[in-house]
């Protein structure tokens, strides 16, 4: 459905701005009112890495006027395979800085502002707040919960996206207007379920596929032009080359947006409503986790240890703990990696990070093996303590 343009436009365009978006301005249905909205307009893109590289940099050539990106990371080279807003002398630099700089490059004629911190419950409403529409970019379940709320709370549009491997989604959610996150995701998959970019990969370009329908859908908002993805949601299979919309209705019991909501301000944790870690592992790492170092120090005294490794064979391939033998974590999950392991050695579990270790050792402690432990901060921890030779993903 058409909607009314977001924001009212400008007073005027310079010389230089009509140059520059000479090729919106002679679009019928762009035209001289809608860069004026665009320049009128405030953005803010959360997060500066895959989705935010692409939004970033069209949000800015496209003349939004003011633009801000919030993220609290650092630029890592794992980073560069996907976020093409950094480059290799952005390594180690804060990626909201680095962001800013290619921004401001790009289009010296717009205001960047720079939030170089962690978006949490305590900042999310006053960040908000000084902008019209709001890009997720994020990659975890958490924070866009937290985005979601914290726009219909305060009657933003926000333009979301996501991604994984091959597969990419988009949509406009706009509580005003139609649905909002929660209709379409009431509530968040069980611990585990849904594999991070991090853990199971993302071809790099799809990105910048899902990225710029961020940035279209962002100016259609912004201008009121075309049918934006509000009560749509965009299914994107790069493997197969193919597109498709699916119907989004507005939840009438829905917690936030619905008829009678119960859920009228922010949650306090939302790393707990959305369960990172199950509680069940977090009862069997809770005593029950060694550092890298612990495990070196084992290994090099011979002690009567069995290191497994959780993680999916192509990670294996990548990088892995001297010693350490592959049953990924899938078989922990079916049952069928408990027959694999000795009863008379200590079990040591480590992944890449720690999350999926810790839900295999409750697995494991579940069997009867009391004192497995897992290894905090997994192959990652290996890296930066013990071996910093071998390479990081």
């Amino acid at each position: 459905m058409s909607l009314p343009p977001l924001v009212e436009p400008a007073a005027e365009l310079t010389v230089d701005e009509v140059r520059r978006y000479s090729r919106h301005l002679i679009i019928p249905d762009v035209g001289m009112a809608g860069q004026k909205r665009l320049k009128n307009a405030k953005v803010l893109c959360v997060g500066a890495g895959g989705l935010g590289s692409p939004a970033l940099l069209y949000l800015a050539a496209a003349g939004v006027g003011t633009l801000g990106v919030i993220d609290f990371d650092v630029v890592d080279e794992s980073n560069l395979q996907r976020q093409v807003i950094h480059g290799q002398s952005d390594v180690g630099r804060p990626k909201a800085e680095s962001a800013a700089a290619s921004v401001r490059e790009i289009n010296p004629l717009i205001d960047v502002v720079v939030h170089n911190e962690v978006l949490t419950t305590e900042n999310v409403m006053e960040v908000f707040s000084g902008y019209d529409l709001i890009v997720d970019g994020t990659d975890n379940f958490a924070t866009r919960y937290m985005v979601n709320d914290a726009a219909v709370l305060l009657g933003k549009p926000y333009v979301w996206g996501s991604i994984y491997r091959f597969d990419g989604q988009a949509s406009v959610f706009w509580a005003e207007h139609g649905p909002c996150y929660r209709c379409l995701y009431p509530e968040p998959p069980p611990p585990g379920m849904v594999p991070s970019c991090a853990e199971g990969g993302v071809l790099g370009v799809l990105c910048a596929s899902i990225g710029s329908i961020q940035v279209n859908e962002a100016i259609k908002v912004l201008t009121g032009i075309g049918e934006p993805l509000v009560g749509r949601l965009m299914i994107y299979d790069a493997l197969e080359m193919t597109y498709r919309s699916v119907k989004v209705r507005k939840d009438p019991e829905c917690v936030l947006c619905g008829k009678n909501p119960t859920v009228t301000e922010l949650l306090e944790d939302y790393e707990a409503f959305c369960g990172a870690v199950s509680a069940e592992a977090q009862e069997a790492a809770s005593g029950s986790t060694i550092t890298a170092a612990e495990l070196k120090s084992w290994q090099d005294a011979g002690e009567n240890v069995y290191v497994v490794d959780v993680r999916e064979p192509n990670e294996y391939e990548i990088v892995s703990i001297p010693g350490a033998v592959l049953i990924p974590k899938g078989e922990f999950l079916n049952g069928s990696a408990l027959e694999r392991l000795p009863q008379d050695k200590k079990i040591v579990l480590h992944c890449k990070s720690g999350a999926r270790s810790a839900e295999c050792l409750a697995i494991v402690k579940n069997a009867g093996f009391s004192d497995a432990v897992h290894v905090g901060g997994g192959v990652l921890s290996w890296i930066k303590t013990v071996d910093p030779s071998l390479p990081a993903y």
